[in-house]
């Protein structure tokens, strides 16, 4: 059975709350529920900080142990050498996942300190980048 884990950065917490235009009415609790169950094959985890710090902690207590780290850096991703190191340093693969299109927003969110170091980028298609990662370590 692989062992996956879903790591958020800050705001996603506020999922289905905070800019539903962009982030959608879903909350990530509801729709962990619902690929938990769509997947019960997969020995599936979540981990969610809006502390940059916990995040590198849990990548680095995570990746060498894991088969997949699904990983969404939220606002991290363009500001955090921390974390990109971090990605670079473990073994498990990392999918980088962003739930808008980054590239259509703001022009600081097209630069990402992870995507150099991740086995793959997914981006654009709301909740479902998600899935599209855990269908790539299956």
């Amino acid at each position: 059975m692989k062992k996956l884990i879903i790591i958020n950065g800050p705001n996603i917490n506020l999922l289905g709350k905070r800019e539903t235009n962009i982030y959608g009415d879903l909350s990530f609790t509801e729709f962990f529920d619902s690929i938990s169950n769509k997947y019960p094959n997969i020995e599936l985890e979540h981990y969610q900080s809006n502390i940059e710090g916990e995040l590198i902690d849990k990548i680095q207590e995570v990746g060498y142990s894991y088969d997949g780290i699904i990983l969404n850096a939220a606002a991290y991703t363009h500001t955090s050498i921390g974390i990109g190191d971090a990605v670079k340093a473990i073994e498990t693969p990392v999918i980088e996942v962003h739930i808008s299109n980054t590239f259509s927003r703001e022009e600081f969110r097209h630069k990402s300190y992870i995507s150099s170091n991740a086995k793959g980028v997914i981006l654009g298609f709301g909740l479902q980048s998600y899935e599209l990662a855990i269908q790539s370590f299956l």
